[in-house]
Parts: structure tokens; C-alpha cells; sequence
């Protein structure tokens, strides 16, 4: 659990959901995840943004003790998502003169969730628009599409803390200690990446503040070497290669494309890949697949042909490249068939559709069972990924 105090006058009252199979209903988080949410105590108190529905009564009982009977006076709402908003209306009935923050957006879609007429109690604010609560400030910043569009950030002036809505976050209950960057870097390439433009937009808003701690919608606050935190983001979404390697991504039905993958593998150490990371399309993480593919500088598929289109795994890996704004690559293509392979002409096409893609030659065909020729091109293939 992480600590619950913050500050003298800043208090997590977020909650832990470890029962969760499929966070949005497809990224896998064997390690649960957090739904945050935060109180500054002044002499008006704000509560930023609520939780999940499936963790309602805890998310008010820690609220409630934190309050320890005053009422708060704001509800910010930053990000309108369900695993944010779904006790809004909830919290509004709960303390009838509390107060509604948030950009005119929100307001908007308000309607499309709940039932409550939230206009007697709105306060609208706007790109760079302040809110005194006492002794602490709110300041707001505008992030549209990041990732929904009525997205905002609050900066509390004071104590210098970003409160960065999905920006920052990460899958993991509180109780897990992980590196921050791999399950942060899942996060963002599959729930944010495709809107890399957006994010640079707002760390240049956040470049012109000074940043001593970052409270994000999920994961840990943040509040030591910021500038690792910050330096991922600008690598992410600009959508440089955060490091050299390759990742070698394979769908094999009989495990015939399969051992050509691992030889893959081997032949791309053995022209002096450091990094090489194998993942079968079938059964590995489809988002830690493609994270990685974003993590590493170049990319093999390897794929077989299926009723004359590619092999479903395959197809799903790569719409998720082309979804993502997967660019700046090498990237080299490997196919198998037993008659008519199209799996190498599909796959090219996906890459074709990308920006700065370069695609590497010779295209393999392998004929249902790799034999020596196939390893020579394999390894001239290699050593043009590489090159």
C-alpha cells in the first residue's frame, strides 16, 4: 500500500484492484492495478477525481477517514474514464454543496454517464485558470487526447505537485515492487501511444513548471529523479527507439516457423545483436509484444499464411503497430507456407502503410520446414537488420 501521506496537507485515498483479470478489457495485469485519487486539505479541501466502481466502498471509507468529518468543498475531475468518474454523481449526492471542477469538455459529456444536472454546481475552468483553496493553488493545463479528449491536469502551485491524470501511470497494485519502466512503458505504447503528438504538446506545458512530484491516475507517485520519468515520456512519444535490439515476432501452427524464429534469434547474436528478445504471437502478451517492438530499434516478423491471409496473431500484432504509430524501424520479414505463401505480401503491406519503415531484403520464404538455403537467407537477412 503506498504511503497515504503525501504531504502534511496532500493524502492518497486511492485503492488497490488485484481481482482484475483484463484492465479495459484486454491488457493483461497479473499484478492487479491502482485506481488514485487524492485529497488536499486546506481551508477549502479538494478531492481529485474518484475511482473505479469496483472499489467504490473502499475508495469512501479511506475518503471518509482522511475527512474525518468535514466535507470537502471541490471534486476536480480530470479524466472523465470510468475507472475515474464512476462515483462522481455518487460523491455529488453524498455532499450536496460540494463544488464540480473541471474544463468545459467534461461538462459536455457529463450527461452521457450520469443522471444528476451537475450545471448549479459547475465550476468551469480553462487553460491556465487558478483555484485558491487556502494556503495550496490549483492551476489547470488542457490535455486533450491524452488519451480522451476532455482531459486536464492540475498543477498545485504550492508544493509543486503535477497531478498528470494518465499521463505517468502504470500497471501494479500498490503492494508490487517492479521496475517502473516496463510496466509503465505497457502502459503508454497501449493505452496512450497512438497519441504521441498530444503528449509532447503537454510536456511542453509541463517543461515551464517546476515539477518536485507527480501524482498519476495509476501507479506511484512520483517523487525522486523526475527527469527518468520524464525523459521515457519524451522518448515514447516522440517514438524513438528507447535502446538498440531486436525483437524477433513469430506465429507458427505446427512450431515449424517456431524453431525458425529461435534460429532467427540465434543467427541475429551471433552477428553481434546484444539485445534479442522472442515472442510467440500465439501465447506471449500481445501488449508486451508490442511495447517491446516500440522498446527495441528493429523488428522480424516471422508469419505463416492461413486460408490465404495472415495467421490471426500476426494480423492482430500488426494492426496494433499501425494503431500505435509504430515508425522509425528496421524491420525484416520472414514467411512460411506449404503452397501459395501470401504471408510475406501482407505483412510488407503493413509496413508499407507506416511512416519511416524501412523494410529490410532479402523477404524469406520458408516452405513448411526451414532447411539450409532458408538459414543463408535468414542470416543475410539478419545481417541487413542489423546493418
Amino acid at each position: 500500500m503506498y504511503d497515504m501521506k503525501i504531504s502534511d496537507s496532500v493524502v492518497y485515498v486511492g485503492v488497490d484492484d488485484k481481482d482484475i483479470d483484463l484492465f479495459e478489457s484486454q491488457y493483461k495485469v497479473p499484478n492487479g492495478v491502482t485506481y488514485n485519487s487524492y485529497v488536499i486539505l486546506d481551508e477549502k479541501i479538494a478531492v481529485m477525481d474518484t475511482v473505479d466502481k469496483r472499489r467504490t466502498q473502499q475508495w469512501l471509507d479511506n475518503l471518509e477517514k482522511v475527512l474525518d468529518g468535514r466535507k470537502p468543498d471541490y471534486l476536480v475531475v480530470s479524466h472523465l474514464e470510468p475507472d475515474h468518474a464512476s462515483n462522481i454523481q455518487l460523491l455529488a449526492e453524498k455532499y450536496p454543496d460540494m463544488q464540480v471542477v473541471s474544463n468545459a469538455k467534461v461538462f459536455s459529456m457529463l450527461p452521457q454517464f450520469f443522471t444528476l444536472d451537475f450545471a448549479p454546481r459547475s465550476v468551469v475552468v480553462k487553460e491556465g485558470d487558478t483555484l485558491s483553496l487556502g494556503n495550496h493553488t490549483l492551476q489547470f493545463f488542457m490535455a486533450p487526447m491524452v488519451h480522451w479528449p476532455e482531459v486536464m491536469v492540475e498543477y498545485e502551485q504550492t508544493e509543486k505537485i503535477l497531478f498528470s491524470a494518465d499521463g505517468f501511470g502504470k500497471f501494479g497494485a500498490s503492494d508490487v515492487e517492479e521496475d517502473w519502466d516496463d510496466e509503465a512503458r505497457r502502459y503508454f505504447i497501449n493505452i496512450v501511444g497512438k497519441y504521441g503528438t498530444q503528449v509532447q504538446a503537454l510536456l511542453k506545458k509541463a517543461a515551464t513548471l517546476d515539477i518536485q512530484m507527480i501524482c498519476p491516475l495509476h501507479g506511484p507517485v512520483l517523487k525522486e529523479d523526475l527527469g527518468h520519468y520524464i525523459g521515457k515520456y519524451l522518448t515514447w512519444s516522440s517514438y524513438e527507439p528507447e535502446e538498440e535490439g531486436v525483437v524477433v515476432a513469430y506465429a507458427s501452427i505446427h512450431g515449424n516457423t517456431g524453431n525458425a524464429a529461435r534460429r532467427m534469434a540465434q543467427l541475429l547474436k551471433e552477428n553481434g545483436a546484444e539485445n534479442v528478445r522472442v515472442f510467440d504471437l500465439a501465447r506471449d502478451d500481445m501488449a508486451e509484444a508490442v511495447s517491446c517492438a516500440f522498446r527495441y530499434s528493429r523488428l522480424v516478423v516471422m508469419g505463416v499464411t492461413y486460408d490465404g491471409n495472415l495467421f490471426p496473431c500476426m494480423e492482430d500484432f500488426l494492426y496494433h503497430l499501425k494503431i500505435k504509430t509504430y515508425k522509425k524501424r528496421k524491420v525484416g520479414i520472414v514467411e512460411n507456407g506449404s503452397w501459395a505463401p501470401m504471408a510475406g505480401k501482407l505483412m510488407k503491406a503493413y509496413f508499407e502503410s507506416m511512416k519511416d519503415i524501412e523494410i529490410c531484403e532479402p523477404v524469406v520464404t520458408i516452405k513448411s520446414v526451414m532447411k539450409e538455403a532458408d538459414e543463408k537467407n535468414m542470416e543475410t537477412l539478419a545481417k541487413a537488420v542489423l546493418a
